[in-house]
């Protein structure tokens, strides 16, 4: 029998030390059910599991179409103002669901300037114009959509980059139009990314609580939320967490299943600058349109409305407890991003070198705590660790006479656990989207020249992977940056961030105030958002080197079997 490599060990090691929140949870369905369980079962289930499938539906369509047809707007298409979009796309993913549904709430609300501003300008009285309200179903699709496409659009805009030119010229020698070449060869051959990017958009939804209970919206998470901590039956809630579990394993088992045998990667290593179709007159318009509406939506006008709330609000906000806030914000997110992609290399690399059921099922346990409130994480979390705490004290004062205190809950450690444990799976997605586009045989020539599987992963794997690590760095960090549940429930005594002061403030109408730490989460975020997605745009191999335009010949297949 082959002994397994360390590899492997190790990636089973790290799969079951993420599970144990997830154990923790799921092991309270053993206890026997409750009358709570029977309540929610007569009276709100149906509504719960209504309300998240259409919220699947319609943010898996709005993040898909706007993500990945601006990401190939900007990588293959010249047009005005594409070397700005690059950037700009990204940044709607710096800012709070919540902060958008506040902002949008007191913008677009009957009494609010939109509105107003509408029937001043046409003359029209109370009664005679009247916009849907946006705290509705409707109105979290919206802000789920104009919030997370950057998802699809970072993972699906590298993809892209380092697509094939000649099967895009081979197309156009067919005769296929621009639109047919992205349509039959393009999006094909991203699929992967493309499902990699749907699948957080919709498990980032379905974990939603701020903006959904702000709106009004039973689902899961606000099922959960008011299981555990209003009606105090974490047996119920747990119930609950299972079956959201259950959605998010049928929706990613679904997508695998359609892929089947299929692969999507490059067999050469020789690349050509990509050549960027020019658009004129209306199609250039347009094109900037696409663009634009996207970020004006998910990052300007909010940035707008929270800016002149803010201005409102006077100055004398910026104090030495904001730049406190702002330094363990950036201490989270810069340590768990450090933490989280070097995991989620190890554990993708393991999943498609071995490709076994138990290895495979391992990774996938441990990328299903993303699909989990923040909230029920930090209970999993805090429930093992405590106990863990309490008996290192108690053997601590037995045989040394002193005290340990809270090396783990009274730390960021166990609260950098609980983001690595919640956003594992942004990483492990974005990896697994990059590691299909790399051929087997480079597995298979390393081999034959003596390089072991941790040398081949360093030395081969890891910096083709440069664009993929780097987004996957990019979505934790940001993520981190404005996780609020996990953040409440475990951050230590006096360890604020900025996430936790805009809810605070927002949670108690305080809006104008709230405006600040909100705009800051964007403001401390964009400077590695600028750099990284620069970074990103020169990942394709051999986009900086001098070759002639016309020099090297590559090929891209897609196997099927």
């Amino acid at each position: 029998m082959k002994r397994p490599s360390a590899i492997t060990l190790v990636t089973f090691l790290l799969a079951g030390l993420f599970a144990i929140p997830v154990v923790t949870v799921v092991a309270h369905l053993f206890y026997p059910a409750t009358d709570t369980w029977a309540h929610l079962v007569d009276t709100v289930l149906a509504s719960y599991i209504q309300n998240s499938l259409w919220l699947i539906i319609a943010v898996g369509a709005g993040t898909l179409v706007i993500g990945a047809g601006t990401a190939w707007l900007v990588t293959m298409c010249r047009f005005p103002l594409r070397a700005g979009f690059e950037w700009a796309l990204i940044l709607p993913l710096a800012v709070p669901s919540y902060v958008i549904a506040y902002a949008y709430t007191d913008f677009f609300q009957f009494a609010g300037p939109f509105q107003q501003a509408i029937r001043e300008l046409m003359g029209w009285g109370m009664q005679e114009f009247r916009l849907p309200n946006i705290r509705s179903l409707g109105g979290a699709m919206i802000v789920f959509t104009l919030v997370l496409f950057p998802y699809v659009y970072l993972i699906a805009r590298t993809a892209f980059l380092q697509q094939s030119v000649s099967v895009l010229e081979v197309s156009r020698s067919l005769g296929a139009s621009p639109r047919q070449a992205f349509f039959r060869v393009a999006l094909p051959l991203a699929r992967p990314a493309l499902a990699a990017g749907v699948a957080l958009a919709l498990m980032e939804t379905l974990a939603d609580f701020g903006a959904v209970s702000y709106f009004g919206v039973p689902t899961f998470t606000t099922g959960i939320y008011r299981a555990w901590f209003s009606m105090g039956d974490k047996i119920a809630a747990a119930q609950l967490s299972t079956l959201l579990l259950v959605f998010v394993a049928l929706l990613l088992s679904l997508e695998a299943w359609s892929r089947r045998k299929r692969r999507y990667h490059h067999t050469t290593g020789q690349y050509r600058r990509l050549k960027r179709f020019e658009l004129r007159g209306w199609r250039a318009g347009a094109a900037t349109l696409a663009c634009g509406l996207p970020v004006f939506l998910g990052f300007v006008l909010p940035a707008l409305i929270l800016a002149n709330l803010a201005i409102g609000a006077g100055d004398g906000q910026i104090t030495a407890r904001y730049l406190g806030l702002v330094r363990n914000t950036l201490t989270l997110g810069l340590l768990t991003a450090a933490l989280a992609v070097p995991v989620a290399l190890l554990v993708a690399y393991a999943m498609r070198r071995r490709g076994g059921l138990a290895i495979t099922a391992a990774g996938r346990i441990a990328g299903l705590g993303y699909a989990i409130p923040g909230s029920i994480i930090a209970v999993g979390v805090l429930i093992p660790f405590a106990a863990f705490d309490n008996m290192l004290d108690g053997l601590a004062r037995q045989w040394f006479g002193i005290s340990t205190g809270l090396l783990l809950t009274g730390s960021i450690l166990a609260l950098v656990f609980a983001y690595l444990v919640r956003f594992l799976s942004v990483a492990l997605q974005t990896t697994e989207a990059g590691l299909q586009k790399i051929t087997p045989s480079m597995d298979a020539a390393a081999a034959t020249l003596g390089a072991g599987p941790g040398r081949t992963l360093l030395r081969v794997h890891a910096p083709l992977l440069k664009g993929s690590l780097l987004t996957a760095y990019l979505l934790v960090l940001v993520d981190v940056m404005k996780e609020l549940p996990a953040t409440l429930i475990m951050r230590p005594f006096n360890f604020d961030t900025l996430a936790v002061q805009a809810h605070n403030l927002a949670s108690d109408e305080r809006l104008a105030e709230a405006a600040l730490p909100a705009l800051t989460i964007v403001l401390v975020g964009l400077v590695p958002v600028i750099l990284l997605s620069r970074i990103v745009a020169r990942s394709r191999p051999g986009e900086d080197a001098a070759a002639p335009a016309g020099g090297g010949t590559e090929r891209v297949t897609i196997v099927t079997g």
